[in-house]
């Protein structure tokens, strides 16, 4: 393992016990409405072969990596799914190993999934549980304000994925629950997470239709699409964030560095309250308004390497 990620992971198995006796630090609330982002498109391809897009940040797609895959494309025909309903692409920052290498065979068991019209999808029944014997390794994970190694550590990000892709394709949501602390691939609101046996990822197919579902990971980017007989509505996330914590730090000595020099091992993210809904336009003008509810979130500690 690399030695700034197994730093990470030790240091966040210490430090993150601390997060009791931390003292809150209120700012204002915030009104946050998701961003229109558009991707860059792959040009490191030549002009005749295919190209998708690369976000930034997690963000809807539209070009996909597999839309010339033989393998996708025999999935469509079986299927009659042949309409991209919505796309999302979560932008994976510094995943651990062995959460990087659990991701991509989550994905892999994913892809070619169909959810019949009026069936429930649940993530763990379809792709757990997430043990060594189905192939996963240790990952990191949070476990109430701690983090900790796990089988299978990382799959949330699968669910994280799931949630967006179902949100913007209009489905109703059955069961979901976000993070202890906030994650650093989606804002507030619109992550997931499972633990199998005790919380899960579920959505129901609400379409005349089977939905059919694709996922891959390309470097640090997780592209996942659902696809059936006709294009979503228009979705738009909104949030509102509210009792903002500061993120703590804490300071671990390192002789090694220079004197006085500081290194970031662990980037803190403020803990907040978010209340989320969205604004959906169907074709025919129609606007309707669904809420959420609301996400809460300790705040995740910095974790700062020190000469002194």
């Amino acid at each position: 393992m690399n030695k700034d990620k197994f730093s990470i992971l030790i240091t966040h198995l210490v430090t993150l016990l601390a997060l009791e006796s931390h003292n809150p630090n209120i700012a204002e609330d915030i009104k946050v409405e998701e961003d229109c982002i558009e991707g860059e498109i792959n040009d490191s391809q030549e002009k005749d072969q295919f190209i998708w897009d690369i976000p930034e940040k997690s963000s809807q797609v539209s070009n996909l990596p597999w839309e010339r895959d033989n393998i996708f494309l025999k999935a469509q025909e079986e299927n009659d799914a042949y309409t991209l309903m919505a796309a999302f692409c979560s932008v994976l920052i510094n995943p651990l190993p062995g959460e990087e290498y659990n991701v991509q065979l989550a994905a892999e068991s994913l892809s070619g999934k169909v959810i019949q019209p009026g069936e429930v999808f649940s993530q763990n029944q379809s792709i757990g549980p997430y043990t060594e014997d189905r192939g996963y390794r240790k990952g990191a994970s949070y476990a109430g304000e701690n983090i900790i190694q796990t089988e299978g550590g990382g799959v949330c990000k699968i669910a994280s994925t799931l949630y967006n892709v179902a949100i913007l394709s209009d489905l109703e949501i059955i069961e979901r629950h976000n993070h202890v602390m906030p994650v650093n691939y989606v804002p507030y609101g619109q992550d997931a997470t499972v633990a199998y046996g005790s919380k899960d990822f579920k959505f129901k197919n609400n379409k005349k239709y089977p939905i059919l579902i694709w996922a891959e990971i390309i470097d640090n980017r997780l592209y996942m699409g659902f696809y059936g007989k006709e294009e979503a509505p228009e979705v738009k996330w909104h949030h509102n964030i509210t009792n903002i914590v500061k993120a703590p730090k804490y300071y671990k000595n390192n002789p090694y560095l220079k004197p006085g020099e500081e290194k970031i091992i662990i980037q803190g993210i403020d803990g907040a309250t978010a209340e989320s809904w969205l604004t959906i336009k169907y074709k025919d003008g129609t606007i309707k308004t669904k809420k959420l509810g609301i996400s809460r979130y300790l705040p995740l500690p910095y974790i700062i390497e020190i000469n002194r």
